[in-house]
């Protein structure tokens, strides 16, 4: 009987099991005035399918969902019920090398965040930077030039 058990299974029907997607954090930002805008955006990101938890700080702008779901469908969610939104932009000040950057630096950023941009570190062949360096403390070479 082991052949006709093998053939059996060959010949079986199994449904494919869909890959889940996996457990993430989605922050977006969404200017929200009052409790009916911030209610209305917490149903709607709430009854998606995956979503475990919703946070939503009014006072910062931000809507943080936590689940099985996939980021560009809690943007579209959010944004379906007219609101404007957008993927949180903001990273901790502290986590930035250089948090004052022109591009970095944003007036309507929460407290302690700045924008989450490139560091753009200096050239190497930057002649201002190696004029710096060419007197520089670090330099070993600095007081033969001097």
């Amino acid at each position: 009987m082991g052949a006709l058990d093998h053939l059996l299974d060959l010949f079986e029907i199994t449904p494919k099991r869909k890959k889940r997607k996996p457990m993430q954090t989605v922050e977006i930002k969404v200017k929200m005035d009052c409790d009916g805008c911030e209610r209305r955006v917490r149903n709607a990101v709430s009854s998606m399918k995956g979503a475990k938890s919703v946070e939503v700080s009014r006072k910062q702008s931000r809507v943080t969902v936590t689940g099985y779901v996939d980021p560009s469908k809690v943007l579209k969610k959010v944004k379906s019920t007219g609101k404007r939104a957008e993927f949180w932009p903001y990273v901790p000040y502290n986590l930035v090398a250089y948090p004052y950057v022109a591009q970095a630096y944003d007036k309507k950023a929460p407290s302690g965040y700045v924008k989450n941009v490139v560091q753009a570190l200096p050239s190497p062949n930057a002649t201002d930077e190696r004029l710096t360096n060419l007197f520089s403390d670090e330099n070993p070479n600095a007081c033969s030039i001097m």
